[in-house]
């Protein structure tokens, strides 16, 4: 049975409440197509029932499951390349400087999914920043709505599909073993690496000053309000010479003026507004 308005409306309400997704009017064939199989699960018929159980019983449990089912977890290893070369050509070089004296490093992947770019950006310290990525204090941060992929992204364990996407034959081999028919990250970059469930709209949990942010593919699916609240709580745990990349189809300029845009080549990152703006290319 097709989803009606008010049961679509009730949905697109319970995910906004939850998550602060915002879900269009055309996209009720996504709620079917997604909810579909949860629904099964719950041993209902379809979306409509599921929405029944929805609307009778106060389940937090099931409403977590219906908001993660209809989050978006496209990602890949070293998705859009450009920002892990201004990553590892300039940015990294600039702040092992900085904190040569105190040989700390924190960066945040916020929309980490299943882990693949925290794992990125792991890897990319540990080709070209070695002695730091050994010797000093660095950890990387890896959040996610989801509670399911966050379970994912702590098991370190990638198909051969997904490490086929956008990972180096080269890397492959050097930070990763067989695991069955599987593959498994190394130990060096599991201990950089560690992973939490967050939800980004909600209220934020204490958070460390981080050097290096990566909030990519995410923004999008916020309404201006949210942006705005989010890029306010970046501000706060952006250290005052930290960068900042959000997607490539993403921008700051509307919500949040306190940022200025660098331009790095065919990329482009952020910084607080009193650093320089001196970009590559």
């Amino acid at each position: 049975m097709p989803l009606s308005a008010p049961d679509y409306q009730f949905l697109k309400n319970l995910v906004y409440k939850d998550s602060a997704i915002v879900l269009g009017d055309d996209h009720a064939y996504l709620l079917e197509a997604r909810l579909g199989p949860l629904a099964q699960l719950e041993g209902v018929a379809d979306v409509t029932a599921l929405v029944r159980v929805l609307q009778k019983a106060a389940d937090p449990a099931l409403r977590r499951r219906v908001v993660e089912t209809m989050t978006t977890n496209e990602t890949s290893f070293f998705r859009d390349i450009q920002p892990f070369e201004v990553l590892k050509n300039t940015i990294l070089p600039e702040l092992v400087k900085k904190r040569a004296t105190e040989r700390s490093l924190r960066i945040w992947s916020g929309a980490a999914s299943t882990g693949q770019e925290a794992c990125s950006l792991a890897m990319t310290l540990l080709e070209h920043q070695r002695d730091v990525a050994l010797g000093w204090d660095v950890q990387i941060l890896g959040t996610d709505l989801s509670s399911r992929v966050v379970e994912r992204a702590k098991s370190g364990l990638y198909s051969q599909l997904e490490v086929n996407r956008g990972l180096p034959a080269p890397m492959l081999m050097k930070h990763f073993t067989r695991s069955g028919v599987q593959w498994q990250t190394s130990s060096a970059v599991q201990r950089l690496v560690q992973y939490r469930v967050m939800n980004l709209a909600a209220a934020w949990p204490l958070m460390p000053q981080f050097d290096i942010i990566f909030l990519r593919n995410v923004l999008i699916y916020f309404d201006m309000d949210t942006r705005r609240a989010i890029f306010t709580r970046l501000r706060n745990c952006l250290r005052k010479d930290g960068v900042l990349f959000i997607g490539g189809a993403e921008s700051i300029r509307e919500a949040d003026d306190a940022f200025e845009c660098v331009r790095a080549g065919s990329t482009h990152y952020y910084r607080h507004k009193t650093q320089p703006t001196a970009g590559i290319g």
